[in-house]
């Protein structure tokens, strides 16, 4: 590790490794959560197309295959499940616009425990495991419990990068966030192998085990997370000053604001000469969005969380229609995707914008490779590595480090809480990018075919690309 990187970290207490902690598996729950609605998309299908040739639903000799059938076919299936995909996405983005509001007004441990225990309970056990042990099977319904699930969720990600953000400062937040940014994909793989895990005993009980172990990751949470420092009742606070709090990691200026530090240092422990400042005041949604870089970073974000969604939630399904593997199978190497983020995460550097435009152009060639990848699984998950790498690890550059620093630039250092605000924009307008492509995605398999949908990823990644050449964030 670079001598910097350890000089930072020597900084922090156990209270900073504890928010660390807690908010990192906040996430990693809620994604194992979610998660599992795609591992278990072949299941889902089947139960809701039910046939006399059907091997995957088991019926009692007294039930008929009309008892639960909904749809006539599995090509209708796999639109409604691209419908479901897009109206979860679509909630999640109206509801990250508010939450990240709320999240900036009210108590930040109020709003994301709220988020992880209503979400397990009135959502995930409702919908994956209470209709089907009552074996009610109604289109309606299921709509009505994804928007109201989107819409739970949406409270969890503005408010965890809230708390990142008031704890770690700039000096080391461009590693610390690569680390922490990781809660997604390890909350992938951990909803893969719990789901493959007990599948075979029903997909009710992949949609159990989750919404237990987040119900219980919230309480958890409630009880032991210091939203603040000003929370710890030790003085505790950033590890460099407000002022310098407010500079962004995209800057290149690096070692010329090393200088900066130190004199800024002796001058705070000099006594001040004028009053305290008045406490910090939120910004209004329209403040937050009118800053410089949030809206052409939304707007590339969208692009790329379209892609990188479209992966979470159809690779198994892909896989395992695609070359005919079992689900518990193609649950377990669609983890391979979710490993290459990570890699690609915990290996970026501080400068944010080269390291973008060149991993977004290396993805465009691994989509083209992986689309194809023969009926191989080890060379299949070499390319899948390869592919997350170069979308997953730039999707959660943008989500998070970046977000934190869209919302401590200097053009708030009159307001600094907007961390939740800006989050919730950035995220939100992304969600609306990968709700339209869901169903686009299910729609363009349905008439031509996978090999189409990966051209149609390769498109969106050159849109991104435009959109960051537009960006005056530099």
């Amino acid at each position: 590790m670079p001598p910097s990187r350890c000089g930072c970290l020597s900084q922090y207490t156990h209270h900073h490794l504890a928010v660390f902690l807690l908010t990192f598996f906040s996430y990693v729950l809620l994604h194992a959560s979610r998660k599992t609605f795609s591992n278990v998309k072949v299941s889902i299908s089947a139960q809701w197309t039910p046939s006399v040739t059907n091997d995957s639903a088991q019926f009692s000799p007294a039930e008929t295959w009309e008892d639960n059938r909904l749809f006539a076919d599995e090509k209708q299936a796999t639109l409604f499940l691209g419908a479901l995909d897009s109206i979860f996405l679509f909630s999640y983005a109206a509801g990250l616009y508010l939450s990240g509001v709320i999240g900036d007004r009210v108590n930040l441990r109020y709003v994301l425990c709220f988020g992880l225990c209503g979400s397990a309970v009135v959502v995930r056990f409702v919908f994956g495991t209470l209709t089907e042990w009552l074996h009610i099977y109604n289109v309606y319904l299921y709509c009505g419990l994804w928007v109201l699930n989107g819409l739970l969720q949406s409270a969890v990600w503005p408010c965890v990068v809230a708390v990142m953000g008031h704890w770690f400062g700039k000096t080391g937040r461009g590693f610390v966030f690569g680390l922490w940014s990781a809660c997604a994909s390890v909350g992938n793989i951990l909803g893969a192998f719990l789901a493959s895990s007990v599948l075979k005993y029903g997909y009710e009980y992949a949609f159990l085990v989750t919404s237990v172990v987040q119900f219980a990751g919230g309480v958890v949470v409630f009880f032991g997370l210091l939203t603040s420092p000003k929370e710890s009742g030790t003085g505790l606070g950033p590890v460099e000053t407000d002022a310098d709090s407010h500079k962004p990691l995209m800057s290149d200026e690096e070692e010329d604001e090393q200088a900066e530090v130190y004199t800024r240092r002796r001058r705070s422990a000099e006594p001040p000469e004028e009053p305290p400042p008045e406490p910090p005041q939120a910004i209004s949604f329209f403040q937050a969005f009118c800053l410089p870089g949030v809206l052409p970073y939304s707007l590339a974000y969208a692009c790329l969380k379209l892609v990188n969604y479209s992966f979470f939630f159809w690779l198994p399904f892909y896989l395992s229609s695609n070359y005919g593997w079992k689900e518990a199978e193609a649950d377990r190497l669609s983890v391979w995707y979710d490993v290459g983020g990570i890699i690609g995460e915990l290996s970026a550097p501080t400068e944010r914008s080269p390291v973008l435009a060149v991993s977004l152009v290396m993805a465009m060639g691994a989509l083209v490779g992986y689309s194809r990848s023969p009926n191989d699984q080890l060379i299949n998950a070499v390319i899948l590595a390869a592919t997350g790498f170069f979308i997953g690890g730039p999707s959660n550059m943008i989500s998070s480090a970046i977000s934190a620093d869209l919302g401590r630039q200097e053009a708030l250092r009159s307001s600094q809480e907007a961390l939740a605000t800006v989050t919730g924009i950035v995220d939100g307008t992304g969600s609306i990018g990968a709700a339209a492509g869901q169903y686009v995605v299910s729609l363009i398999e349905s008439k031509l075919g996978w090999m189409s949908v990966f051209y149609f990823f390769v498109v969106m990644v050159r849109n991104l690309l435009f959109n960051l050449n537009e960006t005056s964030f530099q």
